[in-house]
C-alpha cells in the first residue's frame, strides 16, 4: 500500500491514539480505549486503508 497520511495527520492520529489507549489504564478504565490502537498504527505506518477507496492523500505534493 502506498503512504497516504501526511505529517500533520500522523501527529494528530498518534496523539488521539495515545489518549484513547490511556483510557484503558487511567481515568474511566474502559476497554473501549483499545480502539486507540487503530489511529496509532495508521499514524506510525503512514497508511490509512479508509483513505484508499476515496483517493484521499494528505501528504504534501511537490
Amino acid at each position: 500500500m502506498k503512504p497516504n497520511v501526511g505529517s500533520l495527520d500522523k501527529g494528530v492520529r498518534i496523539v488521539i491514539g495515545l489518549v484513547l489507549v490511556s483510557l484503558v489504564f487511567v481515568g474511566p478504565r474502559t476497554p473501549w480505549g483499545w480502539i486507540g490502537i487503530v489511529p496509532l498504527l495508521t499514524g506510525f505506518v503512514g497508511v490509512c486503508p479508509l483513505y484508499t477507496p476515496f483517493r484521499i492523500d494528505t501528504r504534501k505534493t511537490r
